[in-house]
C-alpha cells in the first residue's frame, strides 16, 4: 500500500496544488489505514465495507474524536477513489460507510475584555513583546488562521492600506482588512525590527531575534500562554479567529462578508458562528427575564 499512497501524494501536491500541510495529514490518515490492514494482514484489493468500518471502531477505542474519524474517513473514501479511477481498484469501499454524526460544540470564543486583556498581556518593553503584540492584534483583527499568519511574508501586508494578503488552504489568496489597532501594532513592530537590522533575506513577516522565521509552532505557543494568563483558560490561535467572526456578527456584520474574510469554501461553515450569538441571546434572555 505504500506505494500507491505514495502515487496519491503526489497527484495530490502536483496535480491538486494542496498545501504541504495538507498532504502530510492525509498521508498521517492514510498510514494509519496502511498500519490497520497489515496488522490484520489484509491486501488493498481485499479491502470492504466491513474493514472500514473495523478501521473507525480502533480510531474510536484509541479516544479520537468523531471530527477526526470523519475527517480520516474522508481521507480514505478520496484514496480509494483515485485508485478507482487509476484502474487499480475495482471498487470504493470506503463509500459505503457512514461518518460519525458531528459533535455539536459551538466553538470557543473571548468576550471583548479577554479581548483587551490578551492584547495587553505581552511586555512591549522588549523586541519579543511588540512582535507578539503585532501577531495577537493581526490574529483577531484579521481572522488568520495559524498557518496562515506563520507564513505571511513581509510584502503581503501593506499596513498604510490596512490590508492583507493571506494563502488560505487550498492555495487559495484572499485580501482581508486589518484595523487600526492591528496597524500601530505591525507599525510598531516593524519600526523595532528595522532597528534591529535583522536579516531579511527569507522574507517571513514574523522573525526571532536572530531574523529567522517564526514556526507555525512556536507562534502556538506564544499565543497560548498569552490567552492563558488573560482568560484562565487553556485555549490556541484559533480562538481568536472564532471571536474575530462571533464578535463582527453580534455587530451585525453580514454573514457573506465574514464568510468571505474567513476563507471558508462554504457559507454553512460560517452559519456555526451565528449559533454562537444565538446562544449568547439565549444566555441573556434567561439570566434577566423575569419568566424565562
Amino acid at each position: 500500500m505504500n506505494a500507491e499512497i505514495a502515487d496519491f501524494i503526489d497527484h495530490l501536491s502536483k496535480e491538486r496544488r494542496l498545501s504541504e500541510h495538507t498532504c502530510l495529514a492525509y498521508r498521517t490518515d492514510l498510514e494509519q489505514f496502511e498500519t490497520f490492514c497489515q496488522e490484520r494482514d489484509r491486501d488493498l484489493s481485499e479491502v470492504d465495507k466491513a474493514d472500514v468500518r473495523a478501521f473507525l471502531g480502533s480510531l474510536h477505542t484509541q479516544g479520537f474524536s468523531r471530527t477526526s474519524i470523519a475527517r480520516k474517513l474522508s481521507s480514505l473514501r478520496t484514496f480509494l477513489s483515485y485508485l478507482c479511477v487509476d484502474g487499480r481498484l475495482p471498487k470504493n469501499a470506503a463509500l459505503q460507510v457512514s461518518p460519525p454524526k458531528p459533535e455539536k460544540r459551538l466553538p470557543e470564543h473571548l468576550d471583548v475584555d479577554e479581548v483587551r486583556r490578551t492584547m495587553e498581556a505581552p511586555d512591549e518593553k522588549s523586541f519579543v513583546g511588540v512582535r507578539d503584540r503585532a501577531i495577537l492584534e493581526l490574529f483577531y483583527s484579521s481572522g488568520l488562521r495559524l498557518r496562515e499568519l506563520a507564513g505571511l511574508r513581509h510584502d503581503r501586508v501593506d499596513v498604510a492600506a490596512g490590508t492583507v494578503r493571506v494563502t488560505g488552504k487550498g492555495a487559495k489568496d484572499r485580501i482581508v482588512p486589518v484595523g487600526r489597532s492591528a496597524k500601530a501594532a505591525l507599525d510598531a513592530y516593524l519600526l523595532c525590527r528595522n532597528r534591529l537590522q535583522l536579516d531579511r533575506t527569507d522574507g517571513s513577516l514574523f522573525v526571532t531575534r536572530q531574523g529567522k522565521p517564526l514556526s507555525p509552532s512556536g507562534v502556538q505557543s506564544r499565543v497560548t500562554k498569552y490567552l492563558g494568563e488573560a482568560t484562565g483558560r487553556k485555549m490556541g490561535p484559533h480562538a481568536l479567529r472564532h471571536s474575530f467572526a462571533t464578535h463582527l456578527l453580534d455587530e451585525g456584520a453580514d454573514l457573506n462578508a465574514v464568510k468571505e474574510m474567513l476563507g471558508h469554501a462554504s457559507l454553512s461553515t460560517t452559519q456555526i458562528y451565528t449559533h454562537v450569538s444565538v446562544e449568547r441571546l439565549k444566555e441573556a434572555y434567561r439570566q434577566a427575564h423575569p419568566r424565562a
